[in-house]
């Protein structure tokens, strides 16, 4: 389906004007599922909202667009919003090809590319972290903001349950838990784990929803595919740290759940430390999906952010320098971003 042409401006303003209407807020009912037809694969994706600046939701793996039904409208106020499904997850195509974060950068490139989006900022949960981290690396002149939601690839240090999930024979246990007797037990567990109030009993509802969005055989191959190229049984293969000074002159903040036990909120205190001028937010009573558990504050944390920040602007001469130096140009660090900062 052909969407109107969108060209991101970068120019800082505060995102209501005196003088101006306020943007009719737009009903969670009006943002549908669309789909584009990229490399001969289908792409689906949502989309709301007419601002002057973009936002793009990057999910985790195993989830889909959906799973930011309650932050899109919100967003959609102000912003011009994406958020697709990654390649291999909800309704767009799940063929054997490449899951890895490189790969995922290069498709949501070419994404916003068709959609004529030229810059935007960058909001990623989990694995959609780790691919939001890897698209500002690999295109820097198009990320104006980097926001990381319990993301993936800083430490090595991950669930359990996910480094199982790379062992071989994964698939037959996935699609075991599609069985009714399986299910009911896990169903059990998930009661017995909030009734103990631990924090795995925070994050299983969700955990559990991504099992059930694995239907088919399909599905569920395409989940370990992306699994396997980020995490084996000893936990991620790969940290973002080494390129952390990259961030200097781009506005980032992490976000993280304090019972967080799926990526653990120490990799949040890692981040922060090692990503110059970061912003750290912490919830504290929250898990793996801080934007579920408390999904106004956190739209309140995303709109401060950008209302405080100016978004990026590399030049390939700055870029450069900084691969060289690691030292931003002075002029790069005019993009000013909100020194650091930790909240509970």
């Amino acid at each position: 389906m052909a969407d109107d042409p969108f060209t991101a401006r970068t120019p800082f303003r505060p995102s209501h004007q005196p003088g101006r209407p306020r943007p009719r807020a737009v009903g969670r009912n009006e943002i549908r599922v669309r789909t584009r037809e990229l490399h001969g694969y289908r792409f689906a994706y949502r989309m709301a909202g007419k601002g002057e600046s973009a936002v793009v939701l990057i999910h985790g793996i195993g989830d889909s667009s959906a799973t930011w039904a309650d932050i899109i409208p919100g967003l959609a106020a102000r912003y011009r919003v994406l958020a697709p499904d990654l390649l291999g997850h909800g309704a767009s195509a799940k063929p054997r090809g490449d899951y890895s974060p490189g790969a995922y950068a290069n498709g949501l490139r070419d994404l916003l590319s068709a959609l004529g989006i030229e810059r935007a900022t960058l909001v990623g949960h989990s694995l959609g972290g780790a691919v939001a981290a890897q698209f500002a690396y690999q295109f820097p002149e198009r990320t104006e903001r980097l926001v990381l939601v319990g993301s993936g690839g800083i430490g090595r240090q991950v669930s359990p349950l996910l480094r199982a999930a790379t062992l071989p024979g994964a698939e037959l246990l996935l699609s075991a838990f599609q069985l009714p007797t399986v299910r009911w037990q896990l169903q059990m567990f998930v009661r017995i784990m909030k009734t103990l109030n631990t924090g795995l009993g925070v994050d299983a509802p969700d955990l559990l929803r991504v099992v059930d969005a694995l239907p088919d055989a399909s599905s569920r191959s395409a989940f370990v595919r992306t699994l396997r190229a980020v995490v084996d049984w000893r936990g991620q293969v790969g940290t973002l740290l080494d390129r952390c000074y990259l961030t200097q002159g781009m506005p980032t903040m992490l976000v993280w759940g304090g019972r967080d036990m799926v990526v653990p909120a120490l990799h949040a205190g890692l981040g922060h430390v090692s990503m110059p001028g970061s912003r750290l937010e912490i919830f504290e009573d929250a898990g793996h999906f801080p934007f579920h558990t408390d999904p106004e504050r956190f739209l309140g944390v995303l709109h401060d952010f950008i209302g405080r920040t100016r978004p990026a602007r590399f030049s390939p001469e700055e870029w450069r320098q900084l691969l060289r130096t690691r030292r931003a140009h002075a002029r790069t660090r005019g993009a000013r971003p909100l020194q650091g900062r930790a909240t509970g």
